[in-house]
């Protein structure tokens, strides 16, 4: 590099040579030839040393700099990659959780179900028996009213008939005779009555 800078100031130098004449009738002091070794002395000295302090100092800071950049970029990059992965990661745990829990909400509700649907078969089964109870309770009524309504019928009839006679005749009749006959009567149609 130091070559490459000492050329430059070399081609610089001849550059300037050809405009020498034309410089000193002008008045320009540093172009006067006999300044000019100590001009090429000073600016290698001075472009040198700033080679050197670019090269030495500032460049490989620069280069520390970058290098550190890009580093922290790729680290960056690896972490964004890693946090994303995770986040995938975590992503198909929820979606797992909820998933989860719909089927446990889907279980839970099913379970109610049948346990309502339990609840109501048992009711409805109690209910079933406690009907079929009051209904059996009442068909005994019925059968214990239909084997005792021909006596009761029978004990009205006798009263009524004597009462009647009473009346129309104004004398009592004996109550085994009126009795015989509605007995008779009621036997004769009693399956005409009572189904029997």
């Amino acid at each position: 590099m130091l070559k490459k800078i000492i050329v430059q100031n070399l081609l610089i130098y001849f550059a300037l040579l050809k405009n020498v004449q034309s410089a000193e009738s002008g008045g320009m002091p540093q172009l006067n030839p006999e300044f000019w070794v100590s001009q090429i002395f000073w600016l290698t000295l001075t472009f040198g040393i700033l080679y050197i302090v670019l090269s030495k100092l500032i460049l490989p800071k620069i280069g520390g700099n970058l290098e550190a950049r890009k580093s922290q970029i790729l680290e960056n990059i690896e972490t964004a990659e890693k946090q994303r992965k995770d986040s995938e990661i975590k992503i198909k745990e929820f979606e797992k959780i909820i998933l989860d829990s719909k089927i446990k909400a889907k279980n839970y509700f099913n379970d109610s179900r049948k346990k309502i649907f339990d609840d109501l078969n048992k009711k409805r089964e109690t209910l079933e028996s406690e009907i079929n109870e009051e209904i059996n309770i009442a068909e005994k009524e019925i059968i214990n009213l239909k084997n005792n309504a021909p006596e009761k019928i029978n004990k009205i009839a006798i009263e009524t008939s004597n009462d009647l006679i009473k009346q129309l005749i104004g004398m009592e009749v004996n109550n085994s005779s009126i009795s015989a006959i509605v007995e008779d009567l009621s036997k004769k149609n009693r399956g005409k009555y009572y189904g029997v």
